[in-house]
Parts: C-alpha cells; structure tokens; sequence
C-alpha cells in the first residue's frame, strides 16, 4: 500500500469510467461548435480579487470556499473555483472586444472549491462552459438555453427539467430586497446560521436555502417587482423559448449564487439527483465585464458539471459506447519477428493507426488476452515463421476472425478493416 493518498474530495479517473468522460466532452464540443462557439483556455490560478470583487465578497465561494495562498512575491493567487470570471479577464485583457461583438467562447476545465465532499460534489470538479459577449438581446438567452435543452436530449438523458427566472436590472433588485427584509425580519431569530448571515449581506440567498424551504416558499416573488426593461426582457426570453419548442418552468426562486447576475437566471436539473440535482445553470451578467475594468459589455452564459452529468447519465441507465484509443496490437513471438513488429509499428503510426507494440515477455496467448484488456480493435500476429514467409495474420479483436495478409499488403488491409468499426 502507498504512503501517499488522493486528496479529499477529489479522484482519480481511469478505465471504463474515462468513456463516460469522451462522451460528455466529446458531445458537448460538437454541440458548442454548432452553436459558433470557439474554445477558450484560462489559467487554473488567478489573482484573489479577480474573484472577490467578480463574484462576490458576500458570496459563499468567496467567503468560505476558494482555494486562496500567497506565493513567493506575497502575492494573493486562488485557484479558480468558477470559469466566467477567468474568460472575462481573458476578454479585456487581451482585447477580444476588437474582434467585433458578438463573440462566443466555451471552457472545459476544473474548478476548485472547498466544499463538503458528497455524492455529486466535489472540492476539484469540471465544468463545461459557455460565454456569449457583446449583446443584450434576449434571444442569445434563448439560444443558450436551447443549446443545452438540445445538448442533453443528444446524451439521451430524458429525465431533466429547465427552469427560468428573472432577477432584473440591479434598480429592480434593490427595490425587492427591501420587500424580502421586511418579509424575514420576524422568522430571524430561527433561521439556519447561513441565513442568519445572509440577511445582511445576501438577502436573495435566503430564497434558495435548502434549509428553510418553508418560509422561503411564502416569500415574495421577484417577478412582482420587475422593472419595465426587466418584464420586457423576460417576455421576449419566453416568446423565443417557445419558438424554439423549449419546455421551460417558472421558478422565482432562482437567484444564483454569484453576485453578477441580472435579468435572465435559469438552471437545469436532473430528477434523480437529490439535493445535486442541478446540472447546469447559467444566467445575463450585464455589468461584470465593466466592474472588472472593461467596456460595457452585456453578457450571458452556462456552466455545467460534468461529474453531475455523468451520474445522470448512470441514474437513467445510459451506457456509453467505450472508446477504444488502440487500432492494432502488434503480438509476436520469436527474435526476428520482434525486429520486423518494430519496423511494422513504426509504419503503421505514420499513416496515423493507433498501434501498441508488445513491450513485455509475454507469450502469444498472453499477448492477445492484453490486447484484449485494452480493447484493441485489431491485432498483428507475428512469428519468425511469418517473417520467412512474408506475411503476417490480422486479427479482429471482436469477431476473432483471422486472415493471413501479404506483409506488403498489410497497410491497406489494415486501414480497410478499420473503417469496419465506424
């Protein structure tokens, strides 16, 4: 046994489980490239106050869960616990905006918080993102959503609801939290330590708290204190979700929990997931690009969390095809057919076939049940009496069917019988 173990709250990903991860990552690129989104990559480190003032300093991510040390210069790193205040950054700094508006961009990547570890949480975990800037039309709210209506029904996931909300401009919320206060002051002295907290700081917050969900479920709706701008947003938000056929509930008590919302707030969530059940949410976030130190710059965008994702996918019996990263096995016994495997394999690579040369003493048997293992497609037998006679045997790994093929052939047998699995 090793001295040295995982940390908590995060894990290691290999074997079967790795094909639940080709299929989400995999699909949701061609889902995002459809759309007209192109990949962004961002640091894992960021400066602290980055995220103090982009999320939130009343935030609970900010307040209790980000991963934040000082380096050899004293200064304040963290590492990032979400994605959209890294791609803001990356907007300014490098003067996306010049490119014209509007620009799109998604992330894959982890994020870090320091969270109670349970089913469907973690203190590392990934998250797919998109980001839509330079527009405040509420029909890229729509499409978002829409993409990710359409994203889950390509996984075959069948048993999720999306959920929509406004939360208005900034004026409207001001004046509805006031209502809000005036609504708790008399339940504070029992509510949960949180919301005790948050009623100073983040009075919204109380309206999603899994805690108290009998007062908040009486408190007052936000939807009553919209703003003109806000209710004529939301409308249009609903008119596009319905051209574009998206079943949607409306839930008020959808606030977010980062600071730089406004307007349109929504999230998905699976059936089967308990208290996890979001698996993505996202919302309009106007005012975050100036706050950091940009232009204005309306905005809207998603995350979503892969390890959720995939424990739906699991909750609805959803298999995934396993991703085999091997074409060929090259198997072989003898000295001379060992040379002749080495010059094969370097062939075989440079026409672009996924090949694994024997690196071990096994015997032929032991070769194949490995090739096997690794879930090969194909493999090359090889022995000295071969190499005499010039040919090698081709196997397929899945029907066991053996042909004998001229070694100068073998290239082009090989490539033919690969389009076979495709």
């Amino acid at each position: 046994m090793s001295n040295y173990k995982r940390i908590k709250g995060t894990k290691d990903i290999f074997g079967d489980e790795i094909n639940y991860w080709y299929y989400v990552e995999n699909s949701a690129k061609n889902a995002l490239e459809k759309y007209g989104f192109k990949e962004i990559r961002t640091p894992i480190i960021e400066s602290e106050e980055l995220f103090s003032r982009g999320v939130g300093q009343e935030t609970d991510i900010v307040q209790k869960e980000m991963y934040t040390f000082e380096d050899k210069k004293g200064r304040l790193l963290t590492l990032r616990p979400e994605g959209t205040a890294s791609v803001v950054r990356a907007y300014i700094e490098n003067s996306l905006i010049n490119l014209g508006s509007p620009q799109k961009f998604f992330y894959i990547g982890p994020m870090f918080r320091y969270e109670k570890p349970q089913s469907g949480r973690y203190r590392e975990f990934y998250q797919i993102g998109a980001e839509i800037f330079g527009t405040d039309y509420p029909l890229a709210d729509a499409e978002l959503i829409h993409l990710l209506h359409e994203f889950f029904r390509s996984l075959k996931l069948t048993n999720f609801k999306i959920k929509i909300n406004s939360i208005g401009t900034q004026k409207s919320r001001e004046k509805y939290k006031k209502v809000l206060k005036e609504y708790y002051t008399p339940f504070l002295p029992n509510l949960c330590e949180d919301c005790q907290r948050r009623y100073n700081t983040n009075i919204m917050r109380l309206i999603d708290c899994k805690i108290d969900k009998e007062i908040a479920s009486n408190a007052p709706s936000i939807l009553d204190y919209l703003d003109n701008e806000s209710k004529e947003h939301f409308e249009k938000l609903k008119k596009y979700l319905d051209i574009l056929e998206v079943p949607y509930e409306i839930d008020p008590k959808i606030v977010r929990g980062l600071d730089y919302y406004s307007k349109t707030a929504f999230e998905v969530e699976h059936l089967d997931l308990g208290e996890q059940a979001v698996i993505a949410g996202g919302g309009r976030y106007d005012d975050l690009v100036e706050q950091l130190g940009g232009p204005k710059t309306p905005a809207v965008g998603f995350a979503m969390g892969i390890e959720r994702i995939i424990e739906a996918l699991k909750k609805e019996h959803i298999e995934v095809k396993k991703v085999s990263q091997i074409d060929v096995y090259i198997a072989y016994q003898g000295e001379q057919a060992e040379l002749e495997s080495i010059k094969l394999s370097k062939e075989l690579r440079k026409n672009d076939i996924k090949t694994y040369l024997n690196l071990s003493k096994r015997n032929l048997g032991g070769q194949l049940k490995h090739a096997d293992r690794l879930n090969a497609k194909l493999s090359i037998i090889m022995g000295d009496e071969e190499v005499v006679n010039d040919v090698v045997t081709v196997r397929n790994m899945e029907t066991g069917e053996q042909t004998k093929v001229q070694r100068s052939w073998v290239i082009e047998v090989i490539l033919e019988k690969l389009q076979e699995f495709y």
